[in-house]
């Protein structure tokens, strides 16, 4: 039994976590040894600190209201505990799929993979973060989670390739790809967090026929919300899961699929390489094709994902209709739709280097990422990909 299998003390719990935020290194060799099963972690591990976060927005909501710039409101109390366990939910969600990432990754870095074992680097990656939660209680203290999220990274770069079996030389940039990897889950999930949240918090819900189908449409800050797409994609997780426990999951397009979809060359840039990788766990699979275009001193990436399990994800970003964006002295960054499409733009006119990225058919990713003499480069990089053919993939 391990120390947070039910069944075991709480003082043990408690332990554990004091253990990973003061000595990790140590306490990553104790998790790589110990048995456990999947069960046993959420129920004795993640459900618990992962609550903690969320009970505590809810408090500090009611207690001192959210809002900024001297406005502030506080939201009625039963849209506030549909919000907050919308968010624990997700919570839950994202380790699971985050697992699955780092089960799918490891071989590509040289690393054993252990569907167990990815789920304890998820699991106990999250501690900082969950713990460092509880200053949602006073609003004004929330921003620094942030400081604590980012010490939940250096507990991944110690525990990562420490338990997937990673050679010291393939760590770090395994380490970096997962991040990465997380940062695209985790804006996914906060993009549906927060749309769910807003609508919870105005105490907006649309309409409900006498089917019991959500339908109409609600505007949270701005930002369109199509409640009948909430639903389907609702329905599409729902089902994901199902068949993930059953084994009878959709396989994802094979890998040499998305290869062939990736053009020789494109706005002058000549290809250089290619490659592709696939994997799975839980009955979820990915799979994803990449090549690098060069031209003269500059180069990129160009990407197609397919996202397999995660697409009710995507979908449930898709229903909402958010648009943002950032200016910066030298760059910008921007949010928001495309013929349909969910995109994502990114650009730095100093270093001549960004991104752009593109969600086709609620499924695949298509992304440019790297030096370019233009972003215009990169979303011609990105449109050279067929996604009429990924759109009919997707279905």
């Amino acid at each position: 039994m391990t120390v947070i299998e039910p069944g075991a003390g709480t003082s043990d719990l408690v332990g554990r976590v004091k253990r990973l935020l003061l000595t990790p290194s140590a306490e990553w060799d104790r998790i790589d040894a110990e048995p456990a099963t999947i069960k046993g972690l959420y129920v004795g591990y993640v459900c618990i600190l992962a609550a903690i976060p969320a009970v505590a927005s809810l408090i500090g909501g009611q207690m001192f209201g959210h809002g900024a710039f001297g406005v502030s409101f506080k939201p009625a109390l039963i849209p506030s505990i549909v919000s907050a366990v919308v968010v624990y939910g997700l919570t839950l969600l994202s380790v699971f799929v985050l697992a699955l990432i780092i089960d799918a990754l490891a071989p590509s870095f040289d690393g054993q993979k252990s569907q167990i074992q990815a789920f304890k680097v998820a699991a106990y990656t999250g501690t900082a973060g969950w713990v460092a939660g509880v200053l949602q209680i006073f609003p004004p203290l929330g921003a620094l989670v942030i400081l604590a999220v980012l010490y939940g990274l250096y507990l991944l770069y110690i525990g990562l390739p420490k338990l997937m079996k990673a050679p010291k030389e393939k760590a770090l940039g395994y380490t970096v790809v997962t991040i990465l990897c997380a940062i695209v889950l985790f804006v996914v999930v906060g993009m549906v967090a927060g749309g769910i949240a807003g609508m919870a918090a105005f105490g907006t819900y649309g309409h409900v026929a006498d089917a019991g189908k959500l339908s109409g449409s609600v505007n949270v800050n701005g930002a369109k919300v199509d409640l009948g797409k909430v639903e389907a994609a609702s329905k599409q997780l729902e089902a994901a899961a199902a068949a993930a426990e059953a084994g009878k999951s959709a396989p994802a397009v094979p890998a040499d699929t998305l290869k062939a979809l990736l053009p020789g060359d494109v706005a002058g840039y000549q290809r250089t390489s290619l490659e592709s990788n696939s994997g799975g766990a839980g009955g979820m699979s990915m799979a994803t094709a990449s090549g690098d275009y060069a031209k003269g001193d500059a180069s990129f990436t160009l990407s197609v994902t397919d996202m397999g399990g995660m697409a009710g994800l995507a979908a449930m970003a898709g229903a909402v209709d958010a648009q943002s964006s950032h200016e910066t002295a030298s760059g910008y960054e921007k949010m928001g739709k495309v013929g349909g499409r969910l995109t994502n733009e990114e650009w730095d006119r100093d270093a001549k280097s960004g991104r752009y990225s593109v969600v086709v058919g609620n499924r695949f990713t298509v992304e440019a990422h790297g030096n370019a003499g233009s972003v215009d480069e990169l979303k011609m990089a990105v449109a050279a990909v067929d996604q009429g053919r990924l759109e009919g993939l997707a279905r």
